[in-house]
């Protein structure tokens, strides 16, 4: 670092210990410059000094420059990361990075909902944009991200639909003849939409009963190992699936009726029809709808949270007690019994040492 006299100014100029950088600016006071040297140097013992040119980055471009570097992960993962950068890009796009402050985020997330947006997008949306933050601060483009639990808007809390019984069979039966396994791996094998139709025989072990999901569709492998947990099937659903095969012959469990890989969306669709013609079912009832069931079946069959975890082959418990929680039987009758058994107790205690 240092000062010199050029003409009627004074530049200040020091060189970055680690990029070898060189930041000069100009004044026309020497104290105006040791101030700013001064300024610069408390900056880099913080962590916190920023190059000026970028500084000047804009959020679009940082997009642009993030979404290149994202570009690696499978193609429907970059698809809903480009889909949040829309809105992101319409909101703060022509703004500095280092302009950005946590309450235009507040405000953002506010105005989000104020259009109708659900809570659960709108907090995907916020989260999206403190993952571009996060890594702008990582490549030293801001000094921190304005992004923060303060500025999260919640994710918001949906307590799923439930069917019954009755209506998963009413829903099976509604199906075309060649749809109907797809219940069956839903409600009682807890497969996702596109595990369902990405499902291939040589992924079902119809001798010893065991499903192996492995990819999703089309043909793409599962995200986690845990996606990838088996799931034991009872003898008769084995039965039923092989009985299927045997009738549809194709490489995966489920086709259309020209024999092709049935896509989710038409499922999904053939699910919308079959549901109208379910007495209580509501309009927004989807296939996912069906792991909610088993869930519930596994549940009430006495099944604790550990088990209930694995069948439905989430990540950890966490995520299976903020869905379902509220069906593992009730917490204020279990903990009025204890405490009247322990009090029960104290009475009898009491009764029988009183001399009286």
């Amino acid at each position: 670092m240092g000062i010199q006299r050029r003409g009627e100014s004074w530049r200040a100029r020091f060189r970055h210990p680690d990029t070898g950088r060189e930041c000069q600016k100009s004044f026309v006071r020497r104290a105006d410059a040791q101030r700013w040297l001064r300024e610069q140097q408390t900056k880099l013992d913080r962590g916190t000094w920023l190059d000026p040119k970028s500084a000047r980055t804009t959020v679009g471009e940082w997009c642009a420059t993030w979404l290149d570097g994202y570009g690696t992960r499978r193609a429907s993962t970059v698809r809903q990361a480009e889909v949040h950068l829309v809105r992101i890009v319409a909101a703060f796009g022509t703004m500095p990075l280092a302009a950005v402050r946590p309450s235009h985020v507040k405000g953002w997330t506010a105005q989000l909902r104020a259009e109708g947006l659900s809570d659960s997008y709108v907090y995907a949306l916020h989260a999206r944009l403190a993952q571009v933050f996060s890594d702008a601060v990582h490549d030293g483009l801001v000094a921190r991200s304005p992004c923060s639990r303060r500025t999260s808007p919640g994710a918001g809390k949906q307590r799923a639909y439930v069917a019954t019984t009755e209506q998963v069979w009413a829903l099976h039966d509604a199906m075309p003849d060649h749809l109907r396994p797809a219940i069956l791996l839903g409600a009682f094998v807890g497969l996702r939409l596109a595990e369902t139709c990405g499902l291939r025989v040589s992924d079902v072990d119809f001798m010893r009963g065991i499903v192996h999901p492995a990819v999703q569709y089309p043909a793409v492998p599962l995200k986690s190992e845990t996606s990838r947990t088996a799931v034991p099937i009872p003898a008769d659903l084995a039965a039923e699936l092989s009985a299927h095969v045997a009738t549809w012959r194709a490489e995966t469990l489920l086709t259309d009726l020209y024999g092709h890989q049935l896509a989710p969306w038409t499922l999904e669709r053939a699910v919308r029809a079959a549901r109208a013609k379910v007495p209580g079912l509501p309009a927004g009832f989807r296939y996912h709808d069906l792991r909610h069931y088993l869930a519930s079946l596994l549940i009430a069959s006495g099944a604790d949270v550990k088990v209930v975890q694995a069948r439905l082959r989430h990540a950890s418990a966490k995520t299976t007690l903020d869905c379902y929680g509220h069906l593992f039987g009730d917490p204020d009758d279990s903990t009025r019994a204890a405490i009247a058994e322990v009090l029960a107790a104290r009475a009898g205690t009491v009764r029988a040492s009183d001399p009286r």
